[in-house]
């Protein structure tokens, strides 16, 4: 699965004013009172919420409104540099990098280099380009458009390939007058060891359930927790999931769908997301096994019985697949194979052990929708 899509901004209801994550405020707060660096590395679990975090910092910094008129410092959500900052790419200090897949899920116009170069592509980048970042640099040699800060997000920084990042880091080491850098990840390690030197960490800490769940029922999502737990504890990939089809009620039969080698009702879900799913059921079934309580799934209906040798098979050829999920596969077959395999390590000593070679998908799955 990839890093964009698990961490897909968008679509979710705001529930503070500034739009700041109820979970988030408080970490919000911290920063706004305390740092004053010129980069700013917003790292956590995926889904967390770093990249509304980023934007929410922004806002605050760019926000023109007294600030004895704002005791917690968040943007007021009314003043003009506020309208501006709430629209796509329109506010004139700020700037925001995303990778065109994003810009799409978020519903904004592509970027410029995207718009350019995107013509007749299959598929929207997932990257970071060269361009945005020396798009980027030019944008921070010039004069403040409202007199105050100027600003740069970057989200998932993770997704800036090596000379994109590289060519960030002069500007992180000697940034121009008013000018600040939120880079937003969810796998710091990924980045460059050099960009991380020149910024300063802040770990947005795990979202208080409570919140999450209260959050999460304000948008609709019947079964707040069991769709929370699916997501590892995150809030904004329950509600990305839960958006895709993938309810509680199905999350939890996946396991005896999976056992009775019923594909339909996950040929509906992106080949992503299926993966996904089976890799934390296969996860929780070695759990189980082990006589450990599942992680993902509610207890009971996470089979205990099954061979670690089978379940380690069928993580291998998840894990393949996983690699591959981008392409043009024919669904209802793709999500069926999985779903045999599903069967064949769940079943217990009742049947043969498949190696991971024999299963891969056959060639048939290959062919396009």
């Amino acid at each position: 699965m990839s890093a964009v899509r698990d961490s897909s901004p968008g679509g979710a209801p705001e529930s503070m004013p500034g739009g700041v994550l109820p979970w988030l405020a408080a970490p919000l707060h911290e920063a706004l009172r305390t740092q004053r660096g010129h980069a700013l590395l917003v790292q956590g679990a995926q889904g967390a919420g770093q990249f509304e975090f980023a934007i929410a910092l922004a806002r605050a910094w760019l926000c023109e409104t007294s600030e004895s008129q704002r005791p917690d410092g968040l943007a007021c959500g009314h003043c003009e540099s506020c309208h501006l900052a709430t629209a796509d790419q329109v506010h004139p200090d700020l700037r925001v990098l995303l990778p065109e897949a994003l810009h799409l899920a978020l519903g904004w116009q592509r970027p410029g280099d995207a718009a350019d170069a995107g013509e007749g592509k299959k598929k929207p980048s997932e990257w970071i380009s060269i361009k945005q970042v020396r798009q980027a640099i030019e944008f921070s040699t010039l004069t403040s458009g409202r007199g105050r800060l100027k600003i740069v997000v970057i989200y998932p920084a993770e997704r800036m390939p090596p000379a994109a990042a590289s060519a960030l880091l002069k500007l992180l080491e000697e940034p121009q007058g008013g000018q600040r850098f939120v880079l937003g990840c969810g796998d710091a390690a990924a980045l460059l060891p050099t960009v991380r030197s020149r910024c300063h960490a802040l770990t947005l800490p795990a979202p208080d359930a409570a919140l999450a769940e209260r959050w999460l029922a304000d948008a609709g999502v019947v079964d707040a927790p069991v769709l929370i737990a699916s997501s590892g504890g995150a809030p904004l990939a329950a509600f990305e999931r839960h958006a895709m089809g993938l309810d509680a009620v199905l999350w939890a039969r996946l396991p005896a769908l999976v056992a009775a080698g019923d594909a339909q009702p996950l040929s509906r879900l992106p080949v992503w997301l299926v993966i996904d799913s089976l890799q934390k059921l296969c996860h929780d079934a070695m759990l189980a096994a082990c006589g450990v309580a599942p992680r993902y799934f509610p207890a009971a209906g996470v089979p205990g019985d099954a061979a670690l040798p089978r379940l380690a098979d069928w993580g291998q050829a998840l894990r393949r697949s996983a690699r591959h999920a981008d392409h043009p596969w024919n669904v209802g077959l793709m999500v069926e194979s999985l779903v045999l395999q599903g069967q064949r390590a769940l079943a217990g000593e009742r049947a043969p052990i498949a190696s991971a070679t024999s299963a891969a998908p056959r060639d048939s799955v290959h062919s396009r929708r």
